[in-house]
């Protein structure tokens, strides 16, 4: 779990309720189903509307990745790299054939077996990189889905302080009908501006920082597996690679 993602949501839930009630307003009046209704119905329909199925779904199951990022191992396929580079060196690149069978990784799989066909290095960084960029895209765009929530929810928020102002307006001749309406109004925008900036935007932007993380992972495959399909040295490499570990 990444607990910085979880004090986040915790601090700013406390500083929105905590300043409300030192303000001297009561967590009842935050409480209005009908404005909830309005802004998160709303906001899903338009976010709906939008994307495709796929990207949506996508980014239902990118969304455990902001309290539960994936720990990409640098260091540990760094030692790897090195160590194929010696096997290269010493069995040439077809003893790596039986490395290839044992990776997890489906993209390290992949360019090892590029290697062992005897690809030229260049070939092996071009056909690798367009698989780095899809993933990244894939990524990216799970990442504007949040994104595009945000922008959607304040606006749908005034929305329904507009709907419950028109409920204000028709009812000014019965005094007890217009303390809902005026409840729903400003809370519907409270819930639109909330949700966007404590928990949508900033998902869209974590969800960034991982793709933009994993793509430089990748990135350090790439260019471990150039490295010894061009036959260079195993401590040059290392030197090369470190570069990825600082970023």
């Amino acid at each position: 779990m990444d607990p910085l993602s979880i004090a986040g949501i915790l601090v700013g839930l406390a500083a929105v309720i905590g300043g409300n009630a030192l303000d001297g307003g009561h967590f009842d009046a935050l409480i209005n189903g009908p404005a909830l209704l309005i802004v998160l119905g709303g906001t899903l329909g338009a976010i709906l509307l939008q994307t495709p199925p796929r990207v949506f779904a996508h980014a239902l199951r990118q969304a455990g990745r902001v309290f539960a990022p994936p720990r990409l191992p640098f260091e540990h396929s760094l030692q790897q790299i090195i160590e194929w580079a010696k096997k290269a060196r010493r069995e040439g690149l077809l003893g790596l054939e039986p490395v290839a069978d044992q990776q997890s990784d489906p993209f390290v799989r992949k360019g090892i077996e590029l290697l062992v066909d005897g690809n030229e290095p260049e070939a092996i960084r071009d056909m690798l990189e367009v698989e780095l960029d899809s993933h990244e895209q894939r990524d990216l765009l799970a990442a504007r889905v949040f994104e595009g929530m945000g922008g959607y929810a304040p606006t749908i928020g005034i929305l329904g302080a507009v709907m419950g102002l028109i409920h204000v307006m028709r009812n000014l001749a019965d005094p007890s009908m217009l303390g809902s309406g005026i409840a729903t109004a400003f809370v519907a925008t409270i819930y639109g501006v909330a949700l966007a900036n404590l928990f949508l935007l900033p998902f869209a932007n974590k969800l960034k920082t991982l793709a933009q993380s994993g793509a430089r992972y990748r990135e350090m495959i790439i260019e471990g597996l150039v490295a010894i399909a061009e036959g260079e040295n195993p401590r040059a490499i290392e030197i090369r690679l470190r570069g990825f570990l600082n970023g």
